[in-house]
C-alpha cells in the first residue's frame, strides 16, 4: 500500500491513494487555522482540501498556508456538509469524546488506518471531517460520519488547535506500517463489519442522503413521523443508513421499493 523509498519519506502514501482522501473543515472560524491545516496537508502530500460555511470570506488569503498557497487557492468551497461530502464512500469524523455520547463506532486515531486501508483497496473515496474550533463537530454534523475517531489527548486539555489536529491525523496515514497497542476484540469486529460489503462497490454519500429523503417521505405519508418528530427520525435515519455499509447496488433497490411505496401511498384512493 506504501511507496518505498529510499529517503526519510518513503512511507508517503503513493499519490494515487492520497488523491482520494478529502480534508473537509466545517465552519472554520480563524483563516489561519485553515492555513495551518493547509500546510500540514502539503507536508504529507495530500491536496484535495474543502471548506464548508467558513466564517471569513477572505480564508484563501491566509499567510499561514506557508508552502501550500496553491492548496488553498484551490481548495473547494460547499455551504453545507452534505454537499461536500455527497461523493465519499467513507467519511470520518473527529473529535473528543468529553462533551458528546457517540452513536456511532469510535476508534481511536492509531487503529483509523485499517479502515482507511480497506477503503483505499476497493474504488472508494475519504472524507476525514475536522469541526469548528469552539465547540468541533455537532451532533447533527456527526450523523453523516461512518466512523468517529478519537485523538488520545490528556484528560486535562483534551482538544487540539485544528492545524494541529489535522497534522496528526494526517501523521498516522502516512506511517508505514499498522501499530496496535493492545488486542481489542470490539475494534476487530467494527472492521470486520466495515469488511463484510466485499468487493461491491460502496454507495456514496450523496446517494444514501437521497435514500433517506426518499425513505423520510414515505414514513410522511404513512403517518408514521409526525411533523414534532420528524427532525429526530431524519438524523436516526441517517445513522442507519450509515451503520448498515450500503452498495450502490443495495440503494438503487431500495429507492425503486420505497419509491414504489410512495407512489401507492399517494395514489392510495385508487
Amino acid at each position: 500500500m506504501y511507496r518505498r523509498q529510499p529517503s526519510y519519506n518513503g512511507c508517503l502514501l503513493a499519490e494515487t491513494q492520497r488523491d482520494r482522501i478529502d480534508v473537509v473543515l466545517v465552519s472554520p472560524r480563524n483563516p489561519l487555522n485553515i492555513g495551518a491545516a493547509a500546510r500540514a496537508m502539503a507536508n504529507f502530500g495530500f491536496e484535495r482540501l474543502t471548506i464548508v460555511a467558513p466564517f471569513e470570506a477572505h480564508w484563501r488569503e491566509a499567510k499561514s498556508a506557508v508552502g501550500a498557497p496553491e492548496l488553498l487557492q484551490n481548495a473547494r468551497e460547499t455551504a453545507t456538509l452534505a454537499e461536500a461530502i455527497a461523493e465519499f464512500t467513507f467519511v470520518v469524523g473527529t473529535g473528543t469524546l468529553t462533551y458528546r455520547k457517540p452513536e456511532q463506532p469510535v476508534v481511536p486515531l492509531p487503529a483509523l488506518v485499517p479502515f482507511i486501508q480497506q477503503e483505499l483497496q476497493g474504488a472508494g473515496r475519504v472524507g476525514i471531517v475536522f469541526g469548528p474550533e469552539k465547540h468541533g463537530l455537532t451532533r447533527e454534523d456527526l450523523s453523516y460520519c461512518h466512523l468517529l475517531v478519537e485523538i488520545p489527548t490528556d484528560a486535562r486539555q483534551p482538544s487540539m488547535n485544528l492545524g494541529q489536529a489535522v497534522a496528526v491525523c494526517l501523521y498516522e496515514l502516512t506511517r508505514g506500517e499498522l501499530t496496535r497497542t493492545h488486542p481489542d476484540k470490539t475494534l476487530d469486529s467494527t472492521i470486520e463489519k466495515f469488511q463484510a460489503a466485499g468487493a461491491d462497490r460502496k454507495a456514496p454519500s450523496g446517494a444514501l442522503d437521497r435514500l433517506s429523503d426518499v425513505v423520510e417521505q414515505t414514513m410522511t405519508g404513512a403517518g408514521y413521523s409526525p411533523q414534532i418528530m420528524q427532525a429526530a427520525n431524519r438524523h436516526n435515519l441517517r445513522l442507519l443508513l450509515r451503520r448498515l455499509s450500503w452498495t450502490e447496488s443495495d440503494v438503487k433497490h431500495a429507492l425503486g421499493l420505497f419509491r414504489r411505496i410512495l407512489w401507492r401511498l399517494a395514489h392510495r384512493d385508487r
